[in-house]
Formats: C-alpha cells, structure tokens, sequence
C-alpha cells in the first residue's frame, strides 16, 4: 500500500518553532513529527510514500536522504505555490497511478501533524469492502468544521465554517439546521470531525474536476451529493491529538511520557 504525507503548510500555528523549520521537522519527544508519521505507516506496511513539501522544503529533502528515507522508497511533490490538500493530492495523482502491482490499489493519505492509534489495517479493510471512493476517519469530537454522515455512514454535508460545537454520543443525530447546501441533509446526520487520515481509491483522480488550489474537502462533499460513496469510518475509541500549537506538543509529550500514547 502507498501512502501520502501532507507536509507543506506553512505551520503558522505552530510559530515561532516554524520560524526557521518547516513543521514536519518540530519535534515531539525527541523525534520529527515527519519520523513518527513515517514510522507509523510503515508499522502498517506502507513502504511507499509521497510528502508534498513547500515551506523549508531543502531541509525537508536533506532530512530524509539524511536517513536514508528510513528504509523506504519516498517520493517529493514540491509544490512551488500551496495547492491546498485537493491541489497537493492531484499533483501527486501520477505516483498513484505508475504501472505495477500497485496500481489502482487504494492509497493512504495522513496529515504530518497528527498523532494517533487509529487502526489504519481495519480502515483499509473497511474501505475495500465498501468499494468506496474515499474513507475518512471521524469521530465524535469538538470542532468548528463538523462533517455530516447519515446512518449508513455517507457523507451528506458540513456544518458551517463559523460552528463550534460539542459533538453527542455516538450514534447521536442532529438535524440538518445550519448544514451548508453543498451537500444536502436529510432528515438527520451524524456530526463528526474528521482526523486527517484518509483512505482513498486512485478512481478519484478522474473525478477531480477542480484545478490549481482547493481542498480536499470540498471536492469530497461535491462528490458525495452527486452519490459517489464518501465514507466515514469511526474512530472514536483510538488516540488522537492535533499537533498544530505549541501546547498540543507539550500535551503530547506528555501523554507519550505516561504511556497514553503508546510511542514506537
């Protein structure tokens, strides 16, 4: 299975530790947030991967070559300008698609700041039996950009930008008030965050109509109203942290010094 690493924000929430280092190379006790994604991917038999890279973007490539790609073929999409995760993804389209035995296989996609022990064998294994054009991993969780899903897990739309909210228990549905029209509700959805870990098949790169800068997202909720099988898998009983401030790495590095987070 391959596998791409978002990696070339800007990490301005993360300053002043980006001043002078892009964020996939701010460390977390002691290791690069870049190792710990990798290792974790390749814990799971990816040994193929593709980081999208901008800010810094020399010291990102001298940091793997350094390491010798920690064992495993890594490819660069160096993105002059940001293109935003739906732009940085159909850039890469070609690396998804190379002749082999992988070819039309589906793929992982994993944020470069995130942590945690969500099951990424049983998401793929979720995916594939679904015969989805993209899984997202969700869980009942505080966010200000909740998406919705129905009962059969479909994503049927998003909450508005400016929503903050709690989330309900699982399996808690709230209706469609406040759903933007990009997608429309039914009668009731289940709002979940997403974790930015996605699983997604290569027949999705024919269906991105959009151009130059967007989000992921978006394309995914426009596919999704017009019935293309957009996934939610929960993933509410794993670890999860956003490590996009410097508090979320201190609280990192203490929930890896107490054992919360199992550490490689």
């Amino acid at each position: 299975m391959k596998a791409m690493v978002f990696a070339a924000g800007l990490g301005t929430r993360l300053r002043p530790l980006t001043d002078d280092r892009p964020k996939a190379l701010v460390t977390v006790a002691g290791r690069t947030l870049l190792e710990i994604t990798l290792s974790r991917l390749r814990t799971f038999g990816v040994r193929e991967v593709i980081v999208n890279v901008h800010h810094f973007a020399d010291q990102v490539v001298a940091y793997l070559a350094a390491n010798q790609n920690f064992g495993m073929r890594i490819e660069i999409s160096h993105e002059e300008a940001l293109l935003d995760t739906g732009g940085g993804l159909k850039k890469a389209a070609w690396f998804f698609l190379e002749s082999g035995a992988s070819a039309g296989e589906p793929f992982l996609i994993h944020n470069v700041d995130v942590l945690s022990t969500i099951d990424l064998t049983r998401m793929a294994q979720f995916h594939a039996q679904r015969n989805a054009l993209a899984t997202l991993a969700v869980a009942v969780r505080t966010t200000s950009r909740p998406l919705l899903f129905d009962a059969n897990g479909q994503l049927r739309g998003r909450g508005m930008a400016n929503e903050t909210q709690t989330m309900g228990a699982p399996g808690t549905s709230r209706s469609g008030t406040g759903v933007s029209a990009t997608a429309g509700p039914t009668h009731s959805e289940t709002a979940l965050a997403f974790s930015g870990i996605h699983v997604v098949s290569p027949r999705i790169f024919a269906k991105l109509e959009e151009e130059g800068t967007f989000s992921i997202i978006d394309a995914y909720v426009r596919l999704a109203k017009h019935g293309e099988p957009i996934l939610g898998f929960r993933a509410d009983g794993a670890y999860w942290r956003d490590l996009g401030r410097p508090n979320d790495l201190i609280a990192a590095e203490r929930d890896i010094a107490d054992g919360t987070y199992p550490a490689d």
